[in-house]
């Protein structure tokens, strides 16, 4: 009998012990890799001459891959300047015409200075002072209306630049710009097929740094927080490849666990979402599962 205890109590001891061990094999949160992806899209109309891309291809920021067909905007842009040059033709007329007549004001105010120093003197008129007056107010009444007459031909000719400044900008975008440093994760078009503003090109990923998106439980947020350093882990075949992490983000709100984690048990238990940062040395890509350990 005494036997028996002791056996019963060494079984007790095992499965304890085979427990214990068993949780300190598992990891402190479950994930994917995730990297953010740029969708980059033709901001002009037209045909597209030339598009450097292919898929899997490493592109740097500010780069020109591809042209859309720019010659209806230059054909237009030019038509724009004719019409400028005829419209300030009749704006110089306008303009000649009012520089006359500022000059004729100006020696009608001389001539006025004159005959009010005569007539201080008693030497000249009043009559001749009126006229001179008077004079100087037709000539005010004609230089309004060349102004008037002058108005339109200056917001035409405003309006006109207003169009060949956006002719221009149209022609700047026709040359497709790659925003950011990345990979070409999909080619959505190729050249010589006609696109149209907002038409998407191809999609683009930075995967210098990937990000692993794990979910942990309510308890676990205690022993983490932005900026603390963890191990991740991936499965390489019969080993695991290690990884320093950065925790950069944790939700704030707690969300019920997506369906890729674990069994139908734990995808209802409300976890919170935690994003961490890991140096890619090429052997990570979007999607691979990891694990996240705690330091």
């Amino acid at each position: 009998m005494k036997t028996t205890k002791n056996i019963f109590g060494l079984l007790i001891v095992a499965s304890l012990f085979i427990s214990c061990n068993s949780n300190l094999n598992l990891a402190d949160g479950y994930g994917n890799f995730e990297a953010v992806e740029t969708t980059i899209s033709a901001e002009s109309n037209g045909k597209l001459l030339q598009f450097n891309i292919e898929e899997g291809q490493t592109l740097t920021k500010d780069v020109i891959v591809g042209y859309i067909d720019t010659i209806q905007l230059s054909l237009k842009k030019d038509q724009l300047l004719a019409s400028k040059k005829v419209i300030s033709s009749k704006s110089r007329g306008v303009v000649s015409q009012m520089n006359v007549l500022r000059a004729q004001r100006k020696t009608a105010q001389v001539s006025k200075t004159r005959a009010e120093n005569l007539i201080a003197e008693n030497a000249g008129t009043q009559k001749q002072l009126d006229d001179i007056n008077g004079k100087i107010a037709v000539i005010n009444k004609q230089i309004i209306s060349v102004e008037t007459q002058n108005a339109p031909i200056v917001n035409e000719l405003k309006s006109i630049d207003i169009q060949v400044k956006q002719i221009e900008d149209q022609i700047i975008k026709s040359k497709i710009n790659n925003p950011v440093n990345g990979t070409v994760l999909v080619k959505y078009t190729e050249p010589n097929e006609i696109t149209t503003f907002g038409r998407p090109l191809y999609n683009i990923a930075d995967l210098s740094t990937m990000q692993l998106r794990v979910y942990i439980s309510e308890t676990q947020l205690a022993n983490i927080k932005i900026g603390q350093g963890v191990i991740i882990k991936i499965d390489t075949g019969e080993t695991m490849k290690n990884y320093d992490g950065n925790i950069v983000w944790i939700s704030s709100e707690a969300e019920f666990t997506p369906k890729i984690i674990q069994t139908k048990e734990e995808r209802v238990n409300l976890v919170y979402a935690v994003k961490i940062n890991v140096e890619n040395d090429g052997s990570l890509k979007i999607g691979m599962p990891a694990e996240m350990w705690i330091e």
